[in-house]
């Protein structure tokens, strides 16, 4: 079997037991905007899709400033995903939001979603929950309580997540943090615990895009040492 096909009968099974719906497979990646809006090419026509039940610091605000981890959002969307790959798009049962954008679950082309993906690192908080889009929202719950245990991302600054936002009066010019940069190269030393570094290998890529070389045995478990 291609590996090609694995890929998609992995996704399908996805699909169909996951928390997730039909799919679009005709949409490429164009760019992302910021952490949760990006924009793709889905029958010959861009589009921006804003992602559902998910909200990530501002970095393109009109009126507020660049917020803590929002660069590290827009970040992750980038190193997962390049211009004209194919990419994975299940609409919410309301397809579109007051701006027209439309309102998805976007999926690697390995089958990962996204927005789980921001969850995981801390870099998003669970928002926006209108029904009928809703579907996802306790496994998104369960996700972020994760991720706000370990104090990861947002969750390590004391005040910051509010259940309106992120609060003002913090600097995106913060301290290293655990998982925080993509660009800078890390060792199993740089986390605390095994999964928070699977966290991290996942994020990135996984298996295809080690470039951290965390998985020395190439079995896509990283830093087994680790507590």
């Amino acid at each position: 079997m291609s590996r090609k096909w694995f890929y998609v009968i992995i996704f399908c099974m996805i699909i169909l037991t996951g928390c997730s719906g039909t799919s679009e497979n005709n949409a490429t990646f164009v760019r992302a905007v910021d952490g949760d809006t990006l924009i793709i090419n889905i029958d010959g026509k861009e589009e921006y899709v804003r992602l559902l039940l998910v909200d990530t610091p501002e970095t393109k605000h009109p009126d507020k400033p660049v917020q803590p981890f929002g660069p590290e959002a827009s970040e992750l969307m980038k190193d997962t995903f390049s211009q004209s790959e194919p990419i994975q798009i299940e609409f919410g049962t309301e397809k579109r939001d007051k701006y027209d954008r439309l309102l998805a679950y976007v999926y690697t082309e390995e089958g990962k979603m996204f927005n789980k993906m921001l969850l995981r690192n801390g870099l998003a908080r669970v928002a926006y929950v209108y029904p009928p889009n809703d579907k996802c929202v306790d496994v998104f719950r369960d996700i972020e309580a994760k991720a706000k245990k370990e104090n990861l991302g947002i969750w390590g600054l004391d005040g910051y997540v509010t259940d309106d936002g992120f609060s003002e009066g913090f600097s995106s010019d913060i301290p290293e943090m655990e998982g925080r940069p993509f660009e800078q190269d890390k060792d199993c030393s740089d986390f605390t615990t095994q999964q928070a570094a699977q966290t991290f290998f996942e994020a990135i890529g996984g298996p295809d895009k080690d470039s951290h070389r965390l998985d020395g045995e190439g079995d896509g478990i990283v830093c087994e040492s680790l507590p």
